[in-house]
């Protein structure tokens, strides 16, 4: 959908308006409409099927950061990397520095934040208009104080949702409240605090408007028209989520020194250097997350609300076999397979966008996260694969880290046990769920393959192997199927949904419960490194949960643990102050939402992006002990290699300036007042 990429176009002059069914329908069905169900404002809100087909195109626009482009673009932190052949793309530029190329019209470069089809930027002013014209013309709403209420509690959260996205990327910027027919006046910037003020108070708004959850909407009178069918609707759980993770972020490090440095309206970020600040929180908004955060645990832990942690039971982990007595599968929150197309979220997303698929996340998510020797994973040479950076952030099986972070340098944890001989051995489970290592059994089927193909059955990692080739292979030494499972080749076809493969379906969640049992741990670990006391995190104290913060993170180590692949809890060593408690959430934060687009937007709220060793991304380089024939019949984690270190790869050409992304030039002359980010 293409809209001008002007704010003032987006905020002002004449809006075409859709009164629609209450079913979603995506934005291309939209734009087949016949021109005469395209209606005026009369039309569009006298009723509440036509008004709520008004904000069905809203959830259309949420964009599906897998599809908005043809390549990976959301994973812009130290955790991964592409292969030459992709370094137009966004991520890679980034690491340049590159942050106005968002801006480049040349699609390569496009990500989700400003894609060609579907992207945050455009579609943010255009929903946020449509909220404000939808607020202001509820009076001309015939129907009942519930469907009024769940009308206005939609537009609430979607306000505060668009505003809230851009300011993760942009800072603080004007909050719009109003319709405007003609020119925008001249609003000028907020604080990132001060926007995220106004988010919290229509986030705030909605929670009081809005049933429970997909089982409350249900039960309302309007929602049963399409019972079973709201999973994808706004809903009181949802806002007070996004309400705590508001809270966070305005609380985090770099809000907080942009909030004290802030000079007319926009905030200066002085320095190069975070100069250790990475510890200081705001206080008082990390008290108000915390609470509310609180509050939602609590409704999970007492069954008031459908969502809960997915169970991760394998059979068979390497392979994402769930045990048949599995209610719900982890891997189901990224993908489903041979499920009629099911959007992916399992009982753990909370909210995503609209993605009926039908295969649009076959045509390349599927065929970017392996290797492309030999052609065994179909379409071009690009391949984002994880750096060894994020792979060492999988500690343990003993909940111990292997790495810790001593005065800007990764220094061995001799707690650990991890044995450089056998670096995958003992490791925590999410690690062999998500990640291609050597010896990795890849094709499973190899009828299907070429005689040259068979000869990568079994993945050859080690340095110098086949699979290590830079232009199509992997250059750190490993390969991410934690949301595209490695069966997306060509021997065993799991995207080829119409050569019998079966219904593949990727979708990436904005967040799901473990990002909120994590915002919860690190607003306590906030709390307590502000009062400089432990029981601030050991206890639940004057706060609205019966969690722990360190309850919160050991229920992520519990889901994972099992007889095969076990997992302990957070080791004392790291509750004995509330920085060292700080930093193993952060580490659990790198593990449990690894490649999900959150790394980061957490190392610029933390004041890491240009901190070593935050700056330098490297590979794994060792030598293979081991026959290829071993691998046939061993585990690939009890292998032993020899010499195993680390090389640098890219190090990242990041100052002050890069803590914001900058805004298209032409807005920041649109009027005084609307200035464009420091540095820019």
């Amino acid at each position: 959908m293409k809209y001008n990429n002007n704010i003032k176009n987006l905020l002002c002059g004449s809006l075409l308006l859709l009164a629609g069914s209450a079913s979603f329908t995506s934005c291309t069905d939209w734009l087949d409409k016949d021109p005469e169900s395209i209606v005026g404002e009369d039309e569009a809100f006298k009723n509440y099927r036509n008004f709520q087909g008004y904000i069905e195109e809203i959830y259309s626009l949420i964009p599906n950061k897998e599809t908005v482009n043809y390549c990976t673009g959301w994973n812009m932190g130290d955790d991964a990397v592409h292969n030459p052949e992709g370094y137009a793309h966004i991520d890679h530029q980034v690491d340049l520095g590159n942050y106005r190329d968002i801006w480049d019209e040349r699609t390569p470069k496009q990500c989700w934040i400003n894609g060609d089809r579907s992207s945050l930027w455009k579609n943010s002013w255009y929903c946020i208009r449509k909220c404000n014209m939808g607020i202001e013309n509820i009076k001309s709403l015939i129907g009942t104080d519930e469907e009024r209420d769940l009308l206005l509690g939609q537009m609430y959260f979607f306000r505060a949702w668009w505003h809230f996205e851009l300011m993760c990327y942009f800072g603080g910027l004007p909050y719009i409240d109003k319709a405007f027919d003609a020119d925008i006046p001249q609003l000028p910037r907020l604080s990132f605090q001060e926007c995220a003020d106004r988010c919290a108070a229509d986030f705030e708004k909605a929670a009081d408007l809005l049933p429970l959850d997909p089982q409350g909407w249900d039960a309302t009178i309007a929602g049963m028209q399409t019972s079973s069918k709201n999973d994808l609707r706004i809903n009181k759980f949802m806002a007070l989520c996004y309400l705590g993770k508001c809270y966070l972020y305005a609380g985090s490090p770099l809000m907080k020194e942009f909030e004290k440095t802030k000079d007319g309206g926009v905030a200066q970020l002085l320095g190069a250097s975070s100069n250790g600040k990475t510890y200081d929180y705001d206080v008082e908004y990390c008290k108000k997350a915390a609470e509310v955060l609180g509050k939602a645990l609590d409704m999970v832990k007492k069954g008031q609300v459908s969502y809960k942690l997915a169970e991760y039971r394998y059979s068979n982990i390497y392979d994402h076999v769930g045990d048949d007595n599995a209610e719900s599968c982890y891997s189901e929150i990224f993908y489903t397979y041979k499920k009629d197309w099911k959007q992916p979220g399992s009982t753990e997303a909370i909210f995503r966008g609209l993605s009926p698929d039908g295969n649009t996340s076959n045509w390349n998510c599927t065929k970017i996260f392996g290797p492309k020797i030999a052609g065994l994973v179909a379409h071009d040479n690009i391949i984002h694969h994880p750096t060894a950076n994020l792979v060492d952030q999988y500690g343990m099986a003993n909940g111990q880290p292997i790495y810790l972070i001593k005065n800007g340098e990764y220094v061995l944890n001799p707690a650990s046990g991890w044995d450089p001989e056998h670096p995958f051995k003992n490791r925590d489970p999410r690690f062999y769920h998500d990640i291609v290592f050597d010896g990795f059994h890849y094709v499973l089927n190899t009828d299907a393959l070429s005689a040259e193909q068979k000869k990568h059955e079994y993945c050859s990692l080690y340095t110098g192997g086949a699979m290590r080739a830079v232009d199509n292979g992997s250059s750190t030494g490993y390969f991410i199927q934690k949301l595209v499972p490695h069966q997306c080749n060509e021997g065993d076809k799991w995207y080829d949904a119409w050569g019998g493969g079966g219904p593949l379906h990727t979708y990436l969640p904005y967040m799901r419960l473990a990002d909120v049992y994590l915002m919860y741990a690190e607003a306590m670990a906030a709390i307590a490194l502000a009062n400089n006391n432990v029981t601030d995190f050991k206890s639940n104290k004057d706060y609205c949960s019966s969690f722990t913060a360190v309850d919160a993170v050991n229920a992520l180590r519990d889901r994972v643990n099992s007889d095969d692949y076990p997992m302990e809890h957070i080791p004392a060593q790291f509750l004995t102050s509330p920085q060292e408690f700080m930093d193993a959430v952060r580490r659990e934060r790198a593990v449990e939402l690894s490649f999900e687009g959150f790394r980061w937007c957490d190392l610029q709220r933390w004041l890491l992006l240009t901190e070593p060793p935050y700056t330098v991304k490297y590979s794994h380089e060792f030598e293979r002990l081991e026959s290829a024939d071993w691998f046939k019949s061993h585990d690939p984690k009890d292998a032993q290699v020899a010499n195993f270190h680390k090389e640098e790869l890219i190090s990242r050409r990041l100052e002050s300036k890069h803590y914001w992304f900058p805004l298209p030039d032409k807005d920041t002359y649109l009027y005084e007042g609307y200035n464009q980010n420091p540095g820019w």
